[in-house]
């Protein structure tokens, strides 16, 4: 006897296994019946935690929102830095709730986008070709690579992006940088938060949580 839909009830007296069979319990060994029951069991209770978290995230940033306008309302002072990055800290300074709101940057798939990125990498190409006498070799690696593509023949936005981070004074790169900020758009916005305390340095630490994961 098989069962094709995983989500369908397992008659009583039976057991599933992992080809989708059901198998008379009297014909699972106890160790399979045990092992069973102890993976369910702990499974069923990380579920219970993970929504546990989830509702904390929510009501969390509930409550940190729901605190910043009282405290415009109440005291007129307004909270939050740029793009609605805000830290909340105790008195003493050794506790404190951050919410971070972070953009994911990526190459827009339209054709001017597009554009803009050649435009880019042409420019860099021109860096290269000027540079190629005497250059530091794993510079020149670091820039040639980023315009790899992967297996699937997608670009490494990451790695593309990076080379704004490198401090080269050229006119002809920083114009490529430039090209470079004009192809990027914002596929994603992420807003994050976390707690902290100090440990017993005083230096402030993350209370773990993998509040980003639910």
């Amino acid at each position: 006897m098989s069962i094709n839909n995983q989500t369908a009830v397992v008659p009583e007296g039976y057991m599933k296994d992992r080809k989708g069979r059901l198998v008379p319990i009297e014909q699972v060994s106890d160790y399979d019946r045990e092992m069973d029951a102890f993976v369910r069991s702990r499974v069923a209770e990380a579920k219970a935690e993970s929504q546990r978290i989830a509702t904390f995230k929510h009501n969390s940033f509930g409550d940190c929102y729901a605190w910043l306008e009282l405290c415009a309302e109440k005291f007129g002072r307004k909270l939050g830095g740029v793009k609605g990055n805000v830290t909340f800290s105790s008195f003493d300074g050794s506790q404190q709730i951050k919410i971070a709101v972070q953009d994911r940057l990526t190459f827009g798939p339209e054709a001017r986008w597009r554009q803009r990125l050649q435009v880019a990498k042409d420019m860099i190409d021109d860096c290269l070709k000027a540079w190629s006498k005497g250059a530091d070799e794993k510079l020149l690696t670091i820039i040639t690579d980023a315009f790899d593509v992967d297996k699937e023949g997608k670009l490494n936005t990451g790695r593309i992006i990076s080379l704004r981070q490198l401090n080269i004074q050229d006119e002809l790169w920083q114009q490529a940088m430039e090209a470079l900020n004009k192809a990027l758009v914002v596929s994603v916005t992420s807003t994050y938060i976390n707690f902290k305390e100090q440990d017993e340095n005083g230096k402030m630490v993350n209370i773990p949580l993998d509040i980003a994961g639910v």
